[in-house]
């Protein structure tokens, strides 16, 4: 029994970047309409800002607060790089299809993660933290500290969007026009901003998910590649649902940990590598009996 709760201490742990990463492409989705492929480049850059500027300020502050500091600067960073993708490249499609949108936000995920590329080198750049691979102990369970780490910032992160959109005027508009685009206009809101905000909260989000990747092993070319398993936890959760983003991931990661650790045993014939498939197995499964994910809003059209 300790045994299993590690496990999927460790998958909460896993799940929890899944969903920050879910989070963006919800985000956007929801203001926008399309889903924004270029989410793991953004991830990237965040991680290569921040390997960059925590050793740059690491001589001025403590280990664990190098980091936190660090973090916060790439997430701004790349919300700044995110507005800056917006503005010029997505804004002057207003109005095209969503699929010719999308097709462009897979080019700025290959352009982006070219130049991020080169800033990382051959090899791994590391991320200096307060705890790497330690494990503590919470309960009687041995976890790392990575893991609980992440958990909490996803945490943390859930209830400031909840009051973002409940509580301030941005937060509202973008309620607004993600339920009704053209009312929201003769509301006066600002649906341009609304994309900006949307795609800058999206940037911030993948630069913190990326950092907290990199902790474990540093920063290299393929962290990107992380960044595809959070598309099965937004459609199995719902494209346009925040709720169902962060259970989506939490469940992509439990069953990811769980996977790898007991298939082995329990069903060889799988193969070694089927961890890495199962969130694409659970999301076919999910989407058997709720064709527009579990908190999805379903689509209803007048013949």
């Amino acid at each position: 029994m300790t045994d299993f709760l590690e496990v999927l201490l460790r998958g909460l742990g896993v799940g929890s970047v899944y969903a920050l990463l879910a989070l963006g492409f919800v985000i956007i989705y929801k203001a926008t309409g399309v889903i924004s492929f270029a989410q793991p480049a953004l991830m990237l850059t965040g991680a290569v800002v921040t390997s960059y500027v925590a050793p740059a300020i690491g001589f001025m502050l403590f280990t664990g607060l190098t980091f936190f500091v660090s973090l916060g600067a790439a997430a701004l960073i790349t919300a700044v790089i995110a507005l800056i993708v917006e503005r010029l490249a997505i804004r002057p499609m207003i109005g095209r299809p969503a699929f010719v949108v999308a097709i462009i936000t897979i080019g700025l995920d290959i352009a982006i993660r070219v130049v991020a590329s080169g800033f990382i080198g051959l090899g791994a750049r590391p991320i200096p933290n307060p705890w790497g691979l330690q494990r503590t102990e919470l309960l009687g369970l041995r976890v790392q500290e990575r893991h609980l780490v992440s958990m909490l910032a996803l945490a943390v992160i859930v209830a400031a969007l909840v009051w973002f959109y409940r509580y301030t005027r941005y937060g509202l508009a973008m309620r607004a026009a993600a339920f009704d685009q053209e009312a929201a206009l003769t509301q006066g809101v600002s649906v341009g901003s609304v994309f900006a905000m949307s795609w800058a909260m999206a940037g911030a989000l993948a630069a913190i998910a990326g950092t907290l990747l990199a902790t474990s092993a540093g920063v290299d070319r393929q962290l990107w590649i992380v960044a595809l398993v959070a598309l099965p936890a937004i459609i199995l959760g719902g494209l346009d649902s925040l709720e169902g983003a962060v259970i989506g991931g939490l469940a992509v990661g439990v069953v990811e940990s769980m996977v790898g650790s007991y298939q082995r045993d329990l069903a060889p014939w799988l193969g070694n590598n089927f961890a890495g498939v199962s969130p694409y197995v659970l999301m076919l499964l999910v989407l058997l009996a709720k064709p527009y994910g579990i908190f999805g809003t379903p689509e209803v059209r007048r013949v």
